[in-house]
């Protein structure tokens, strides 16, 4: 198989002391590719420098509705910069999130709201992240008027409804370890089975969200271990792994422009 895990942060500190092996590991489960997502401004820049002289590593630049506070002007002209970078093919994680409310929804519609300008003007796809936004969210991409639609919703945990809406604007669905835990992943599990197989991206989310077995083994989640989404996403849908490991590797290849 040749899988792509599409969203993780092998940029944090707790991947300091073995990020060699980790990428090792992650190749040996034949994870072959990683897209970094970025946070804030430093995170963003350590993505890069990491991604430096790793052909199979690629970043995205971004602010978190989490640090939407701090968007300022200066911000968003240093990720522009950044996204010079050969190593940048997207532009994430950047969305709104109500369920902390580490920024002021002003703040994080605004966030928002430039950087899907900045992506759009720049050509690349978006990376968004939602949670108990209430509709909002979608009220503000539904609002933008996108040159194209690219992007993908980052570690998906809506409902039925707001999928298709997802759907229908173009974006596609980012599916993570949650699939594979028995009573928080149940709805996913029925909502996976209903998306088309060229929309489906597949994600860690690492050091976040462990999947299943792991999970009860590790607490710190690795590209690896994407390897067990893939798995159990075909199972749920009863597909070949093969023929759908092979799809979403494609899919996701054409969503970040990468040739590999």
């Amino acid at each position: 198989m040749r899988l792509f895990d599409s969203h993780c942060h092998i940029d944090d500190p707790c991947f300091d002391d073995d990020f060699d092996a980790m990428l090792t590991r992650a190749e040996e489960a034949e994870v072959h590719a990683m897209m970094i997502a970025g946070v804030t401004l430093t995170t963003s820049k350590k993505a890069i420098a990491l991604a430096k002289d790793r052909p199979n590593l690629f970043t995205a630049v971004g602010i978190h509705p989490h640090d939407a506070k701090d968007c300022s002007n200066e911000t968003l002209a240093a990720l522009k910069r950044m996204a010079e970078n050969p190593c940048v093919r997207a532009w994430g994680e950047v969305g709104l999130d109500f369920n902390r409310m580490h920024s002021p929804q002003k703040d994080q519609e605004q966030c928002l709201e430039a950087q899907m300008a900045a992506a759009d003007a720049l050509g690349l796809p978006l990376i968004f992240h939602e949670r108990d936004s209430q509709g909002r969210f979608l009220e503000v991409l539904e609002g933008f008027n996108f040159k194209e639609n690219q992007g993908v919703v980052h570690c998906f945990s809506g409902t039925k409804a707001e999928m298709f809406r997802y759907l229908d604007l173009g974006f596609h669905i980012g599916i993570t370890g949650i699939l594979t835990i028995k009573q928080r992943g149940e709805q996913l599990r029925e909502l996976a089975t209903l998306i088309p197989m060229d929309r489906i991206l597949i994600e860690t989310d690492a050091p976040y969200l462990t999947p299943a077995p792991k999970k009860n083994k590790v607490r710190r989640n690795e590209p690896a271990f994407v390897r067990h989404v893939m798995e159990r996403l075909a199972q749920v849908r009863g597909e070949d792994v093969e023929t759908l490991s092979e799809t979403v590797w494609t899919t996701t290849c054409k969503l970040f422009n990468v040739a590999l």
